[in-house]
């Protein structure tokens, strides 16, 4: 149980400084944040059956698409988390390395490339958009802030943590 603990905690905690990170760049230099209300219409169609859509922006909202949205950020986070320490195992809890949040972080860029993005009709790692490979790039940068996120959380939930929880 406390290795789902550590992975929850890693997931949140590399989502936090990915959020931190959009927040900034889009304060600083003007880069649009990921739309999390438009994930979340595209989540909230999906019990009716519609998975695949022309362009979600223009497909009708859906009743809480905002939370929705956010939620499936925070679990997504948190299941990355829970695959980075289901992988890697106990040993990298002890000693966290950065190397294995970026090999996952950057092997999981297939989510948003070939099911987020074609399913909200933005097509194939964003091929339909007008800047795609503006898109794929954010994409990446993203992915590779999550990464680093989840290993200085790990290195912090180490430290403070570990002794505590007997990892």
């Amino acid at each position: 149980m406390e290795i789902v603990l550590y992975g929850a905690i890693i997931g949140i905690g590399g989502t936090v400084i990915l959020d931190l990170w959009a927040a900034v760049m889009q304060r600083v230099f003007d880069v649009p944040a990921t739309n999390w209300p438009r994930v979340g219409r595209w989540v909230g169609h999906m019990p009716a059956g519609r998975f695949v859509h022309e362009n979600i922006g223009k497909a009708p909202p859906v009743r809480g698409e905002h939370a929705i949205g956010w939620m499936v950020h925070y679990v997504i986070g948190i299941v990355y988390g829970l695959l980075l320490v289901g992988v890697w195992g106990v040993e990298w809890l002890r000693q966290p390395t950065l190397l294995a949040p970026m090999i996952l972080a950057l092997v999981l860029l297939v989510a948003p490339y070939f099911l987020m993005m074609p399913g909200m009709g933005a097509g194939v790692a964003g091929a339909k958009t007008t800047q795609p490979n503006v898109t794929r790039l954010k994409s990446v940068v993203g992915h590779s802030v999550f990464g680093l996120g989840m290993y200085v959380t790990a290195l912090v939930a180490e430290r403070s943590l570990g002794r505590l929880l007997q990892i």
